[in-house]
């Protein structure tokens, strides 16, 4: 292994110690205040989580209900705030884009609810487009905490996603306007609706809303920690803190004669890529996809005049596990640089072997030949070599397994997570009242 990648591996072995660090040497995260570790603290809490949902129900949908679903189990109080894009259906871009920067009623609905209950700490997934900033600045008013969790780059991107003409785009990152994205009609091909999500970034980046209103972020990787450093975030407030699997059903077998994907249907996530990966490598299996998006008729359609490839649709939790355990290898070839793909984790839990593109996010959750495959992103010929390679008797299918479910144990079990959360709130809440 090349010494930059021994690096870089043992850098995610320790993802998560910046918040324990500050924990142990006393020292807080806001303003270099010192301060006594917080030993009175360690009974209920009660948290408020905030989450637009999306159109398409999606990883972020998933890990804000296990998170939620975790902390009860740990005997906590957990209140969710649901805004929900259904409400706005069939509204134009322009007209649902316009309240993107501010919404009264939602900054009155967050303050009420805080008022009424009283949380501990504020949790905030997604606000975008119906709950805005309005929701941080009403926590903050009110005296609460605010964690905000970084699943995608909406507050560097108006897309979310860095992701343009088919690859990775930087263009935005570090400008306070980010007009390369309106240009390009990023978000949503629609001017209107990219300027709309502009002008949010724009605006809170002049007021510093997320230097003056937010006590923490969550970034779900080293990778995307990083690239909010090269936005402007302060560093001291960034705490990398990865996605977990609440359901540990352990290792499948991995016997059967097909790979597997599970996710959203669309262009970022590599789906024309790997149709045409697949066309390519004629291997002796199938290719199972589970999902929905936009190009879910796209999918189906490719499945109905292709053998050797199956289009199941939307998937329960636990059928998508089933499929999990029981598949060679996950093929995983999106395009973007990616939060924390669940899917990963999810294989990974199973102990099956993930094929990914050398991109973003799966450059530190995949190690080449070891847990799985990274080939060269967007490089069809690539993809297609690593679905040859899965359905391949030349490689110790039993080790590559094993090696994936210790991935899982060490990282993204469910105690490892309720650990970096903990270590977390007690932070936030002792700065904010030392405050």
């Amino acid at each position: 292994m090349r010494m930059h990648d021994e690096r870089r591996f043992k850098a995610v072995r320790n993802r998560g110690r910046l918040v324990s660090q500050w924990w142990l040497d006393g020292v807080a995260p806001l303003g270099g205040q010192s301060f006594v570790p917080l030993q009175t603290h360690r009974g209920e809490l009660k948290i408020l989580t905030i989450h637009n949902k999306y159109k398409y129900r999606g990883g972020e949908d998933e890990v804000r209900e296990a998170e939620e679903r975790l902390l009860q189990s740990r005997g906590h109080q957990v209140r969710p705030l649901i805004f929900d894009n259904e409400g706005i259906r069939g509204v134009s871009a322009l007209v649902s884009g316009l309240s993107a920067p501010w919404s009264q009623a939602s900054y009155r609905r967050t303050a009420d609810e805080i008022s009424s209950w009283r949380p501990d700490i504020v949790s905030v997934h997604n606000f975008f487009p119906l709950a805005t900033p309005a929701v941080h600045y009403a926590a903050a008013r009110a005296g609460v905490p605010v964690v905000q969790t970084l699943h995608n780059f909406r507050l560097l991107c108006p897309s979310a996603v860095l992701f343009r003409d088919g690859g990775p785009c930087e263009d935005c990152l570090g400008k306070i306007i980010p007009w390369p994205g309106i240009v390009h009609a990023c978000y949503r091909q629609s001017y209107s609706a990219s300027a709309s999500a502009a002008a949010m970034i724009t605006i809170h980046n002049l007021l510093k809303t997320w230097q003056k209103q937010v006590t923490l972020f969550f970034t779900l990787t080293e990778f995307s920690r990083q690239k909010f450093i090269q936005g402007g975030f302060p560093p001291n407030r960034l705490v990398v803190k990865p996605n977990f699997v609440p359901t540990d059903l352990g290792p499948g077998r991995g016997e059967s004669d097909f790979v597997f994907y599970a996710g959203r249907l669309t262009e970022e996530k590599g789906i024309p890529l790997l149709l045409k990966a697949w066309r390519a490598a004629k291997p002796r299996g199938r290719l199972l996809l589970a999902g929905d998006g936009p190009l879910a008729p796209t999918v189906r359609a490719f499945a109905e005049n292709t053998d050797c490839i199956q289009y199941l649709g939307q998937l329960s939790m636990a059928r998508t596990l089933e499929y999990m355990g029981n598949a060679r290898a996950l093929v995983f070839p999106s395009l973007w640089y990616e939060g924390m793909p669940r899917a990963i984790i999810e294989a990974f839990s199973r102990g099956t072997p993930v094929i990914a593109n050398r991109c973003g996010s799966m450059t530190e959750m995949v190690r080449h030949e070891e847990t799985g495959w990274l080939v060269e992103s967007g490089n069809c010929g690539a993809l297609a070599d690593a679905i040859t390679a899965a359905f391949s008797e030349q490689f110790d299918r039993a080790v590559m397994r094993s090696a994936a479910r210790v991935e899982f144990e060490q990282n993204y079990t469910a105690d490892r997570q309720y650990d970096l959360l903990m270590d977390a709130y007690k932070v936030v809440i002792e700065a904010k009242l030392l405050q």
